[in-house]
C-alpha cells in the first residue's frame, strides 16, 4: 500500500491552484463520436454553429477531466517543470475555450474568434508528447520508481496521450471543414477521408520509411503485399477512415521492421522482404507486418509498448528536421493508442531467433469506429489506488533449492 499512498501523495495538492472551471467541467463525462458522426456532421449537416455549440463544451469537457487526472499523480512528478509547463498550456487552453460559453453562435465574429482560438490551442499544445516525456524522465532520473508507480505511470500515460488524440481530432476536423485557409486534401472531410485506400497508405508509409533507412544503413528491404478483399472479392481495399492515423501506425511499424532486418542480417547477401498482408473483411480490417529481424524474447515482447523502453540507443537530439529511426521509445505504444482511439488495436507476436509480426486491427464500419475516451470518476481514481495483491502462481528463485537436503515430513 506504501506505493499506492505514494502515486496518491499528490491528490489535491495543487487544488488551490485549478481554477474553478476545472473543477466544474470535470464533473461532465466526455461525449465519444463516430468516425459515421464526424463524417455525416461534415457531408450532409455542416452547420459550423452547431460544431460551435459543441465543442465550446466538449473540450474543455476532455482538458478537464485529464487535468484531474494530472493532480492525482506524485508530487514530485507533478511539480517537475515540464509537467507544470504542460499542465499551464491546458488549462489557458480550457479558459481560452470557456471564454465562448456567452458568445451568441448566430454571430459570425464569434465563430471566426472561435476558429483562431482553436489554432491557438492547437499549436500551443503542439509539444505536449515531448514535453510530458521529459517530466516522466526527470521524475525517473530524481527518485527510484517502483512497479506499482511504474504501472500507474503506464495506465496514466495512455489516457493522457489517447485525450491528446481525441481532442486535436475534434479541433482538426472544426478547423479543416469551416475555416476560410483551407487546407488538406479536397476529398477528405476534414482529416477523414471516406474513401481512404488502404494499400495506397501502406505505400506511402513503407517509401517514407525506407528513406530513412537508406539514410541511416544506405540499404532498406523491399515490400511484399498481399491484399484479400473478402468483403467484394477482386476490388481495391477502401474503408472511412484517418489517413494520418494509419500512416503514422505504419510508418513505425515499417521503420522497427526495417532497423531489425538490416541489422540482423548485416553478412547475409541479400535482405528478406518485409512482408505486408492486407484483409477486408465484414467487421475488421487487419493489416499484418511481417519481418525476418531475429525477433525478441518473449520477456521484452510486453516491455515494447511501456513508455521509455527502447531496444535502440538513444539517439542525440540537433535542430535539424532530420528525425531518427529509433530511440525514444514512444512509437509504439502511441501507435497502438491511434489504432484503439477507434476501436481497434496493435499487437506484435515475435518469435525469438527468427522474426516479428505486427498486426493492425481497424473497424471495417465506420458507424463501429467510435471513439475510445478516458474519463475521469471513481472508477479511474481507484485504479491509483490499486496495489497489486500476492500472487497465486509460485515464483521461482534464482538458486534451485538442493532437495536432497530437505526435510520432508510425511
Amino acid at each position: 500500500m506504501k506505493a499506492a499512498r505514494l502515486m496518491l501523495r499528490g491528490a489535491g495538492s495543487l487544488s488551490s491552484a485549478v481554477p474553478r472551471e476545472v473543477e466544474h467541467f470535470s464533473r461532465y463525462s466526455p461525449s465519444p463520436l463516430s468516425i459515421k458522426q464526424l463524417l455525416d456532421f461534415g457531408t450532409e449537416n455542416a452547420c459550423e454553429r452547431t460544431s460551435f455549440a459543441f465543442l465550446r463544451q466538449e473540450l474543455p469537457v476532455r482538458l478537464a477531466n485529464i487535468l484531474k487526472e494530472i493532480d492525482i499523480l506524485p508530487d514530485r512528478l507533478v511539480n517537475t517543470s515540464s509537467v507544470q509547463l504542460v499542465k499551464s498550456w491546458y488549462i489557458q487552453s480550457l479558459m481560452d475555450l470557456v471564454e465562448f460559453h456567452d458568445k451568441n453562435p448566430e454571430d459570425q465574429k464569434a465563430l471566426s474568434d472561435f476558429i483562431d482560438a482553436l489554432i491557438t490551442v492547437r499549436n500551443r499544445n503542439h509539444n505536449v508528447v515531448p514535453t510530458m516525456a521529459q517530466g516522466i524522465i526527470e521524475y525517473k532520473d530524481a527518485c527510484p520508481v517502483d512497479l506499482v508507480t511504474n504501472q500507474n505511470l503506464q495506465y496514466f500515460l495512455d489516457r493522457f496521450y489517447m485525450n491528446r488524440i481525441s481532442t486535436r481530432m475534434l479541433m482538426n476536423q472544426h478547423i479543416l471543414i469551416f475555416s476560410d485557409r483551407k487546407t488538406g486534401n479536397p476529398s477528405h472531410i476534414g482529416s477523414i477521408d471516406p474513401n481512404c485506400d488502404v494499400v495506397a497508405v501502406i505505400e506511402d508509409a513503407f517509401e517514407s520509411s525506407r528513406l530513412l533507412c537508406d539514410q541511416y544503413y544506405l540499404t532498406s528491404p523491399e515490400m511484399k503485399l498481399t491484399q484479400v478483399n473478402g468483403k467484394v472479392p477482386g476490388q481495391p481495399i477502401h474503408i472511412v477512415y484517418v489517413p494520418s492515423h494509419l500512416h503514422h501506425m505504419l510508418f513505425e511499424l515499417f521503420k522497427n521492421a526495417m532497423r531489425a532486418t538490416v541489422e540482423h542480417q548485416e553478412n547475409w547477401p541479400s535482405l528478406s522482404p518485409i512482408e505486408v498482408t492486407v484483409v477486408l473483411g465484414k467487421e475488421d480490417l487487419t493489416i499484418k507486418i511481417s519481418d525476418r529481424g531475429g525477433g525478441v524474447p518473449l520477456r521484452i515482447t510486453d516491455r515494447l509498448f511501456s513508455y521509455t523502453y527502447t531496444t535502440a540507443p538513444t539517439p542525440v537530439m540537433d535542430n535539424s528536421r532530420n528525425a531518427p529511426l529509433a530511440g525514444f521509445g514512444y512509437g509504439l505504444p502511441i501507435s497502438r493508442l491511434y489504432a484503439k482511439y477507434f476501436q481497434g488495436d496493435l499487437n506484435l507476436y515475435s518469435l525469438s531467433g527468427y522474426g516479428t509480426d505486427a498486426i493492425i486491427y481497424l473497424k471495417a464500419l465506420s458507424t463501429e469506429s467510435i471513439e475510445k475516451l478516458p474519463v475521469f470518476n471513481k472508477s479511474a481514481f481507484k485504479h491509483y489506488q490499486t496495489s497489486p495483491e500476492a500472487g497465486d502462481w509460485c515464483v521461482p528463485s534464482k538458486e534451485p533449492k538442493d532437495l536432497s537436503k530437505e526435510k520432508v515430513a510425511m
